[in-house]
């Protein structure tokens, strides 16, 4: 593997961020972005994640550390001279310019030829299926093809990176989880690098090569979609990322990569020893809904629990079941829309099942 293969295309090392000197909204940020990657950058409102992707872009400084992009330190290089392509969630596109002018602009100030612009343009409308709206201005268009527009303007002039700032925010669910597989295929078929800010969980995991979950400036875990999901790191993770049962429980017995852990009301689980510390210290049992199983067969599982319907909603594909067990009222199972579970009624008293594997003891909430 060479050397270009190896670096990382874009890296924060040991950045931080503060606004007055003495509160950092960025904490020690080390990450690397490889060559061609879609970058997620996840967390909620206040977390740092749109001010790392501010940093990158140039319109913020850091306090401290370096931002470098392909092997430069772009720390105290102007926004306007770092390459990078950006779209917004207000898409800022020019009122007063056609969709053709507006995608032709960022080439413009680049001085590229006119052929080459009229050809580029041409390819960008295409790319994003707005062949034929090249005349139009941004008032006559859906906020949709707006946002079409904002992304081919982004790409248009062949960046070397790509920065995505809730670009999907404003569109209604049907609309963003279209253009969330828009994107998502443009990206395949350029191989561009993106960066990509959001604080909607489903939205990265669909996205994504690999999810920076943020938390109070610092983060708290880089991993693929599925591995972020399955195997989360922290209660904080675990929580975030898609719906999750927990039980805040006391550690018994460590046996390896196994613990026992033992729930208020007297009951004792087996999960895996996550992140844990030693006995008799508390810890976060997190359990994912779509893992458990009522009424299982006998000797199925070695976590088996009794509890109590509360709650039945129809879903279509699922069932979600609220329980009420292990001292919780809100305790969810997605069941499967099938016809074995077509007779669970609410009230009625019922087993309750999972692997060790998984339950995860992490850290306590």
């Amino acid at each position: 593997m060479d050397k270009s293969a190896r670096e990382a295309y874009v890296s924060f090392n040991n950045v931080q961020k503060s606004y007055d000197g003495v509160n950092l909204v960025v904490k020690d940020l080390k990450l690397d972005v490889q060559r061609g990657e879609f970058m997620t950058m996840l967390g909620p409102s206040g977390s740092g994640k749109t001010t790392c992707l501010m940093m990158l872009a140039g319109f913020e400084t850091a306090t401290s550390g370096d931002i470098i992009l392909d092997g430069d330190a772009i720390n105290d290089v102007p926004p306007w001279k770092r390459d990078i392509g950006i779209v917004f969630q207000n898409y800022a596109l020019f009122p007063h310019m056609t969709v053709q002018e507006n995608l032709a602009y960022p080439m413009q100030v680049r001085k590229v030829s006119k052929s080459d612009i009229e050809d580029r343009v041409k390819k960008a409308l295409g790319m994003v299926q707005l062949d034929g709206f090249a005349g139009r201005r941004p008032g006559q268009l859906s906020g949709g093809q707006q946002q079409r527009v904002a992304v081919a303007r982004a790409l248009v002039f062949e960046p070397k990176l790509v920065l995505m700032d809730e670009p999907l925010g404003a569109l209604d669910r049907q609309l963003r989880e279209q253009m969330q597989y828009e994107i998502k295929h443009i990206h395949e078929n350029l191989g561009v690098t993106v960066v990509y800010v959001t604080h909607d969980q489903a939205e990265a995991l669909t996205m994504s090569n690999r999810v920076c979950v943020f938390d109070d400036g610092v983060v708290q875990q880089v991993a693929a979609p599925n591995i972020l999901y399955e195997q989360p790191d922290n209660a904080f993770v675990a929580q975030f990322i898609g719906e999750n049962n927990t039980f805040l429980a006391t550690v018994k017995e460590k046996n390896g990569d196994q613990c026992v852990a033992q729930v208020d009301t007297g009951e004792t689980l087996t999960a895996l020893a996550i992140n844990i510390g030693q006995s008799e210290t508390k810890t976060t049992l997190s359990l994912r809904p779509e893992r458990v199983t009522i009424n299982p067969n006998a000797g199925e599982f070695k976590n088996v629990v009794s509890g109590k319907v509360k709650e039945l909603i129809y879903l279509g594909d699922h069932i979600r079941t609220r329980l009420e067990l292990c001292g919780q009222d809100n305790f969810i199972v997605k069941v499967q829309n099938a016809a074995r579970h077509s007779h669970l009624l609410e009230g009625e008293t019922v087993q309750v099942g999972w692997h060790i594997e998984d339950c995860r003891a992490l850290d306590a909430l």
